[in-house]
């Protein structure tokens, strides 16, 4: 069960004291408290653990300084949807929006290898009226001999252009709880140039520990991948993980399943699970296309196949893109599933167009079906009969 203070309510309010004093009367209960702190206001939760079923919403909604009461299932706690649930689906990071109802286009360098090629990406970025980077400093391998990033001694430089090109938001991919302080303290070194989504990537998703870790610093928003080999639900607790320890600021990412049903692709495209998550829980939803995809085969009109499951996943619902670019392409080691940077400005639009014609696409899409829909259950009614 979640108690929801009202937005006055804070740890110095006489109301806050009282609650919290009748809560410490309750047997089997045990209380965790969530601030969540915003530009103007605060936003206090208060989790009860333990056994309340016994518990009445009424009462506990009378209870001082409760503005309302939400009873959460057994799945997705703290992130996911639960009846008469009104808690927000979104959330702010250095002046860019985080929802089930925005887009945000993340193109950048899967691995950083030089400052020019940082900065001639993040200037095509900044030309295509783009606020939002990905940018590779520590990058897991399957190969041991593989090029695993330059780690933190890229950092200052990539922070410094990234402030220089007006990037608010960067995702970057960490493996270690050490890069946590590597990444603070060059943010720190660039006069906190930028911002950082930390991103946990599809080997980490099941390492609870730094799971734990990087849940505990609420400082920056995290991108969590589903697992390749795991399932949706595993993938959705390992959010909670994070949520757990205090950082309800996750955006979830699908980024295709390993498994050889998915060939020609590198892995199977699992952008049909976007409105699902989005059922589940309060998150935004992330698809990956490069990753997901792994070639740059084009179908017979054309078009890059990157570019039709990227579609697909804008118009099942999702609000961000993951999409690797790079302004040499072939000369990156390992796969080579990159955009060139000079399609950035075209691959940007194509996303704003679409996002801006689903609205559209999905009224009257469903103004079509709705009549079929009441005719079917008619039928289903009549047959059960």
């Amino acid at each position: 069960m979640i108690l929801i203070l009202g937005n006055n309510v804070n740890e110095q309010a006489r109301e806050y004291q009282q609650l919290l004093a009748h809560l410490a009367t309750l047997q089997g209960i045990q209380t965790r408290i969530h601030v969540e702190r915003g530009s103007e206001q605060s936003l206090t939760e208060i989790y009860l653990i333990g056994n309340t079923n016994a518990l009445d919403i009424a009462d506990m909604q009378s209870l001082p300084g409760v503005e309302r009461v939400v009873r959460v299932s057994e799945e997705y706690r703290i992130l996911g949807r639960h009846k008469d649930d009104q808690r927000p689906t979104h959330f702010e990071y250095n002046g860019v929006r985080f929802g089930q109802d925005t887009l945000n286009v993340f193109a950048g360098l899967c691995a950083v290898d030089n400052r020019e090629h940082v900065e001639i990406m993040l200037k095509a970025l900044r030309d295509s009226g783009q606020v939002c980077t990905r940018m590779g400093a520590y990058k897991p391998r399957t190969s041991p001999y593989a090029f695993q990033g330059h780690g933190k001694n890229c950092l200052p430089y990539v922070f410094e252009l990234a402030g220089k090109y007006g990037i608010k938001v960067m995702a970057m991919e960490i493996t270690h709880e050490s890069h946590l302080d590597e990444i603070s303290e060059a943010l720190h070194q660039t006069g906190e140039a930028t911002g950082v989504m930390l991103q946990i990537g599809t080997r980490n998703t099941q390492n609870f520990e730094l799971l734990k870790i990087v849940g505990r610093q609420t400082k920056m928003p995290v991108l969590l991948k589903r697992g390749f080999g795991i399932t949706l639900d595993e993938s959705l607790n390992a959010a909670e993980y994070l949520a757990s320890e205090g950082n309800r600021n996750v955006v979830f990412c699908l980024r295709g399943m390993k498994t050889n049903m998915g060939d020609p692709h590198r892995n199977f495209v699992d952008f049909a699970h976007v409105p699902v998550v989005k059922r589940l829980t309060r998150m935004p939803v992330c698809v990956d296309p490069s990753h997901s995809v792994g070639t740059r085969q084009a179908s017979p009109d054309g078009i890059l196949d990157m570019m039709h499951v990227t579609a697909q996943g804008i118009l099942a619902g999702a609000n961000m893109v993951l999409v690797d670019f790079h302004p040499a392409p072939p000369s990156i080691g390992g796969w080579s599933a990159s955009h060139a940077v000079k399609g950035v400005a075209v691959f940007s639009r194509g996303c704003a167009n679409r996002a801006r014609g689903i609205s559209q696409t999905r009224c009257a899409a469903a103004a079509a079906v709705r009549p079929h829909c009441h005719r079917l259950q008619a039928l289903s009614s009549s047959c059960n009969g």
